[in-house]
């Protein structure tokens, strides 16, 4: 039997706990909070004091703080990307709605409510140039997302586990800056898109969890496929406008380092929390190919967090059109 048909096999006997996944891991629509529980409220007489509220208190947060929060905005506002890709995998039947199917367009219905209220607090403070923002994200969109994984499901979970906890990070770092800034409202928006992602990424690592005990050797592998590529992020090919080929992602990178919102070491670390979690130490019945996997896995983190304690950050921020000095 092929590799492909093997994980069909897999997602497919998997499908019969979908719908436990999702009583675990999501929340009723009726039950989770909506963007408008954090924003000024547009039918209240009092709407536009909190509006100037809000403004006066986003004037002390600082430039790449500014960066590092559009970059995230926009990484969750390129959604109809993602959702398209994880419909693609192989067992996700969107056409026949089965299970796969309905866990990603719940995901994706939480997954959406985060670049809304990002989006309308950026709006209202007034600090960002919001249609260079608004064509940044389209741009992305436009682009598409190809990680190197193709219809594989293995692959690409070893990616959302991954990236769902980065985007924790980086949701829960900012969280923290603005409450240290004394925006403690914002701090709050960003402590609640955090929380999501947490469960989400408890959600796909669990998937691979499951896959581990049906499928070890070719989980290893996908594993081990997924270090080697590296674990680019959603938003690796940024661009503004006016810009085919762009090093915004770069740039946007160093103003999140800088800041300590996402760096280096968290890429470490998030490796080992995924090593630990899946016990890659402990899965048995192992081919030859999959033990040597295994072994490249386990030494991974100490040798990324030699080469993380070498890199150099600049200094000087660039100057992105989001974020115009005049305006801070």
């Amino acid at each position: 039997m092929s590799i492909k048909n093997i994980r069909l096999e897999v997602m497919q006997f998997l499908e019969n706990k979908v719908e436990g996944f999702m009583e675990q891991y999501l929340i009723p629509v009726e039950k989770i909070w909506q963007p408008s529980d954090f924003l000024p409220n547009s039918e209240s007489d009092n709407f536009l004091e909190e509006v100037r509220e809000l403004r006066e208190i986003s004037k002390d947060l600082p430039y790449d703080f500014w960066v590092a929060m559009v970059g995230d905005m926009i990484t969750e506002e390129a959604l109809p990307t993602y959702e398209n890709w994880l419909m693609e995998l192989e067992g996700v039947d969107n056409e026949g709605r089965n299970a796969w199917s309905k866990w990603v367009r719940e995901w994706t219905g939480e997954e959406n409510r985060h670049g809304d209220l990002l989006n309308k607090y950026l709006y209202l403070s007034g600090r960002v140039n919001m249609r260079e923002i608004e064509m940044t994200t389209q741009h992305l969109i436009n682009d598409g997302f190809d990680i190197g994984t193709g219809r594989d499901p293995y692959k690409n979970f070893v990616y959302t586990s991954f990236q769902e906890l980065a985007t924790y990070v980086s949701h829960n770092r900012v969280s923290q800056l603005a409450k240290s800034y004394g925006d403690k409202k914002l701090s709050k928006m960003c402590k609640m898109v955090a929380g999501d992602e947490m469960r989400h990424h408890h959600a796909y690592s669990h998937f691979v969890t499951e896959i581990f005990k049906l499928d070890p050797s070719e989980m290893m592998l996908a594993f081990q496929y997924m270090m080697k590529q590296k674990i680019v992020m959603p938003a690796h090919f940024l661009r503004e406008s006016g810009q085919k080929i762009s090093s915004a992602f770069e740039h946007f990178s160093d103003s999140a380092q800088r800041i300590g919102v996402y760096t280096a070491n968290d890429y470490v670390d998030i490796l080992q929390k995924l090593i630990d979690k899946w016990e890659i130490d402990k899965v048995t019945g192992l081919t030859a190919e999959a033990e040597k996997a295994r072994d490249y896995l386990m030494k991974l983190p100490s040798r990324m967090a030699k080469i993380s304690e070498r890199l150099v950050i600049p200094q000087e921020s660039f100057q992105f059109k989001w974020v115009e000095p005049a305006r801070l």
